[in-house]
């Protein structure tokens, strides 16, 4: 039998909370309804999700996910990122809902990903279809980078990754790669915030924009630079 269709039902505690960011995201409400329960579903091209609502449901506590696997992962997430700025005047970085980098995992064989933390509590994991070419000669520092995205983007578990990266940025050989050295901090000062550690966010901003970087990986790092400037606005004044 072919031509299956699987679409994900998953709470909120109301569709007013939910809908708004979906189509800041670019998803289309297809269809609506407040009785006998509440209940919305969203198309976004191929990509459909469909809502119920639990008035008393708390997102803190939700186990919502599903995995939706892409061939652009850098595109959609580039659409994605316009969209929140358009319409919230940046990219939600910390708290519910949020948005996280595309980062290489350990756990996925080299496939990167990113996830979105949806309004209901819902984690939207989104992967690339083909796996980047391996790297066999890792740093320290890299891998420890891949190993905190598994326990922040995968698991929830900000604690954990930055316990992680603290142990590698501690290392003499953190500063080897000055391009990674940036992401590592960047990522660190992303985790200080999930953890409400705001001085510490800024002080590895700070860190991070200090490192010496020539033309070519400063010009790498465009993305990084930017996530780095959306964290810092999130930051309260000093």
């Amino acid at each position: 039998m072919a031509d299956e269709t699987t679409i994900p039902l998953l709470p909120c505690r109301l569709l007013d909370d939910v809908a708004p960011f979906y189509q800041a995201l670019g998803f289309q409400v297809t269809y609506r309804q407040a009785r006998p329960n509440p209940y919305l579903a969203l198309r976004r091209e191929d990509l459909n999700l469909h809502f119920f609502g639990m008035p008393e449901f708390d997102p803190a506590t939700s186990y919502g996910s599903c995995l939706v696997v892409v061939d652009d992962l850098a595109g959609i997430h580039r659409a994605f990122a316009a969209g929140l700025r358009a319409a919230y005047g940046k990219v939600l970085v910390s708290g519910v809902p949020r948005m996280t980098r595309p980062r290489a995992r350990s756990n996925q064989d080299g496939h990167t990903g990113f996830s979105i933390v949806d309004p209901g509590g819902n984690w939207i994991r989104f992967v690339a279809r083909a796996a980047e070419p391996g790297d066999e000669d890792q740093s320290r520092l890299t891998r420890a980078l891949r190993n905190a995205a598994v326990q922040a983007d995968s698991r929830g578990d900000a604690r954990q990754a930055a316990k992680i990266l603290d142990g590698a940025l501690a290392r003499p050989d953190a500063a080897d790669d000055p391009a990674v050295l940036v992401e590592a901090l960047v990522h660190r000062a992303e985790l200080a915030l999930l953890l409400d550690e705001p001085e510490a966010a800024r002080d590895l901003l700070r860190r991070a924009g200090a490192v010496p970087l020539d033309e070519e990986r400063r010009a790498r790092l465009v993305d990084t630079f930017q996530h780095a400037a959306e964290l810092t606005a999130t930051l309260p004044a000093d």
